[in-house]
């Protein structure tokens, strides 16, 4: 009888190994960096021009990195980078900020780190993968905690804001789908991949920063700080991590280091701001942590190992030593009949 064995074992297209282990963190430093934008925009920025903040984030940032790389897209490139510098960026960033004007800022919250959701649906989709039970519960557990986190008693729900707010998350869901599907040129560097996005999406903005917001507000030294940090750090470095990420990692994974980006912007809150985080806060943050740190393992996928051979039956080892006692039997005969007489 053939016998199988069957082990577990960890790996392929869901998790994190050892080896990515490096790369996962660096990815998560992108959302952190993120969670920062709520205490620069409302401590150094000017008030009213958050489109403004959104093209000064983007466009320079972007420009920087192709005067440093000295790449443009190129072939069908040029369409791709730009439909995803619009969904990364050009118009997850106003969405982001009309939700933020309109709601709560912990409902706009809640709305954005919806993405894991809509990522898993769109993997099936756009990715092919198949639908995993895990990663939606934990991706409703991530919600669920970054509500608890930052939902206060005082929220109110309004009609455009909720409509801007889930899509911002859907168009950024799918431009982290399509970067994972599209992948990136083998001769360019995340750095350069950045910048064809940001670029593209800091163009998108440009006429509907002015058409929206008018003129530029006066900048001093406070909000050139707060634009440098955003551009700099919380445009071009964050962004190359995180498409450098996305390219590397399972998309999953990658969505639901998204959900960091409003736990720092409430712990920043506590820290600077005197917002107090009190029990309820406290386990929302722990379910969030323990969505993030599930999103990131590998599925358990059975593998079957190679079967062993059935053992030999007793009648088939006699039969086998009968023949090689004949074989020798014979063998001895032919050297007799061959051998010299005396």
């Amino acid at each position: 009888m053939t016998r199988h064995i069957t082990r577990a074992v960890s790996g392929g297209a869901g998790g994190i190994r050892h080896g990515h282990l490096p790369r996962t963190a660096l990815t998560a430093l992108a959302p952190s960096v993120w969670g920062t934008t709520y205490v620069v925009t409302t401590q150094l920025l000017p008030h009213g021009h958050p489109l403004f903040a959104g093209l000064l984030r983007a466009l320079p940032a972007g420009l920087i990195a192709l005067a440093i790389t000295r790449t443009l897209p190129r072939g069908a490139w040029w369409g791709k980078a730009a439909a995803l510098g619009v969904l990364n960026i050009g118009l997850f960033l106003p969405l982001l900020f009309i939700a933020a004007q309109r709601l709560p800022g912990g409902v706009a919250a809640t709305l954005a780190a919806s993405q894991p959701l809509v990522v898993a649906v769109l993997a099936i989709t756009v990715l092919h993968e198949r639908l995993s039970a895990r990663r939606l519960v934990w991706a409703v557990a991530g919600v669920v905690g970054v509500g608890l986190v930052v939902i206060g008693p005082d929220a109110a729900l309004d009609t455009v804001g909720v409509v801007a707010g889930l899509a911002g998350a859907v168009t950024m869901a799918l431009g982290v789908t399509l970067t994972k599907r599209w992948g990136r040129p083998a001769d360019v560097g995340p750095t350069t991949f950045a910048g064809w996005q940001l670029t593209a999406g800091g163009l998108f903005l440009l006429p509907l920063a002015f058409l929206v917001e008018g003129s530029p507000p006066a900048i001093d030294a406070g909000a050139a700080l707060g634009y440098l940090w955003l551009g700099l750090v919380g445009g071009l470095i964050t962004y190359a991590l995180w498409f450098q990420g996305i390219s590397t990692l399972p998309v999953s994974a990658v969505a639901v280091l998204a959900l960091l980006s409003p736990l720092v912007a409430a712990v920043l809150g506590a820290a600077l701001l005197g917002q107090t985080l009190g029990p309820i806060q406290l386990v929302g943050f722990a379910l969030s942590l323990a969505a993030i740190v599930a999103g990131q393992l590998p599925p358990r996928t059975p593998v079957r190992a190679t079967p062993f051979p059935p053992p030999p039956r007793k009648g088939h080892v006699n039969e086998d030593r009968r023949r090689r006692s004949r074989g020798h039997g014979r063998l001895a005969r032919r050297h007799r009949s061959h051998a010299p007489g005396p």
